[in-house]
């Protein structure tokens, strides 16, 4: 066999080498192998790369685990990182590599406002961050975990000052508690608490009136007037007969009237039984209506009801008589309207 023979065989050997190279690669990396997108690959703390084997084996991701474990050895996956990983635009081993192997490690913005009960917070916290709804919902009814933040299961709201936070993905729910605990702090600075304090009022009782004030009326004219009112009747030992806890108390917020026969549910919220302020918050209150209630406005009132006009602002009044026939006009306008409940 002469020299340019044997050069032409070593030539189409390598290139057959090559190809089969290439077809390797390709079928090991490139080819389509993740056949269910449709799932979401959870990667606990601590999990093993056996682990997640298991988790794509459970939900049947893998065409091919022989491949996708030669492409995870070759790009040395090794190291789990924690996250709840959509699968949608994985293709190839070396896309779903990638994904696990990057991580979810960065910040998220959550923004709530508009907030009244703590189940409304966790649904409005979602699948936004690693931990899940459930995880936070539990620890919000958890005494000896909200006795940590100086919070009952009743006071748990308190510790949720409505803004925009940014948060880390892979945070746990604890730790997400303990993030909302740093920014209340920030909020109840030792200014803003020797003022309660000069009003006599400690944090919690502060965000549970302005939770009142709030359902009252969101206006800013009117909030440091309306928490001025009941200060006023807690000052007096008078009840506070507000309509907004007794909806609470009723669990029904869409109620546009309150009827005599709702003013007699027994609740500790029923501020028409009981003297006081009510056990915690029947919303979560903005920033600025917890200021409002820290500097209310100084003035005699000690009623208020809705104007017959339906503009949403209120008649206040220091006279039980005069308060009467606001409260008669107000009600003929609602009948006038057929307004029942």
């Amino acid at each position: 066999m002469n020299r340019k023979k044997i050069i032409i065989i070593v030539v189409l050997c390598i290139c057959a080498l090559a190809c089969v190279a290439v077809a390797l690669f390709y079928k090991t990396f490139m080819a389509e192998n993740v056949r269910n997108k449709d799932v979401t690959v959870v990667v606990p703390p601590g999990a093993t790369f056996e682990q997640v084997m298991d988790t794509l084996r459970k939900y049947e991701v893998l065409d091919s685990e022989k491949t996708f474990r030669r492409t995870a050895d070759a790009l040395k996956y090794r190291t789990m990182r924690v996250g709840k990983y959509d699968l949608t635009d994985c293709r190839s081993n070396l896309d779903l590599v990638r994904l696990l192997r990057r991580g979810q490690h960065y910040p998220v913005k959550f923004t709530f406002n508009n907030v009244r009960t703590a189940d409304q917070f966790v649904e409005k916290v979602g699948n936004k961050f690693f931990f899940e709804p459930e995880e936070l919902a539990a620890l919000l009814r958890d005494r000896a975990a909200m006795q940590k933040y100086g919070l009952t299961d009743t006071t748990a709201v308190c510790l949720f000052i409505p803004n925009t936070y940014e948060i880390y993905y892979d945070i746990t729910a604890a730790e997400f508690l303990d993030r909302m605990y740093d920014h209340y702090q920030e909020f109840w600075t030792d200014t803003r608490r020797a003022t309660a304090n000069e009003i006599g009022l400690t944090p919690v009782q502060v965000a549970t009136l302005a939770s009142i004030v709030e359902e009252e009326n969101m206006r800013p004219s009117e909030k440091a007037i309306i928490a001025g009112l009941y200060i006023n009747r807690l000052n007096k030992g008078m009840l506070l007969q507000s309509d907004p806890t007794v909806k609470f108390a009723l669990g029904d917020f869409a109620r546009k009237r309150i009827l005599n026969a709702d003013l007699q549910v027994d609740s500790p919220y029923n501020t028409y039984k009981y003297a006081g302020l009510p056990p915690g918050p029947i919303r979560i209150p903005e920033a600025s209506t917890m200021d409002s209630v820290l500097h209310y406005r100084h003035h005699n009132y000690l009623y208020m009801c809705a104007k017959e006009d339906f503009s949403g602002y209120h008649n206040f009044t220091a006279s039980a008589a005069v308060h009467a026939q606001n409260a008669t006009r107000y009600r003929a306008a609602l009948n006038a309207r057929n307004i029942k409940r």
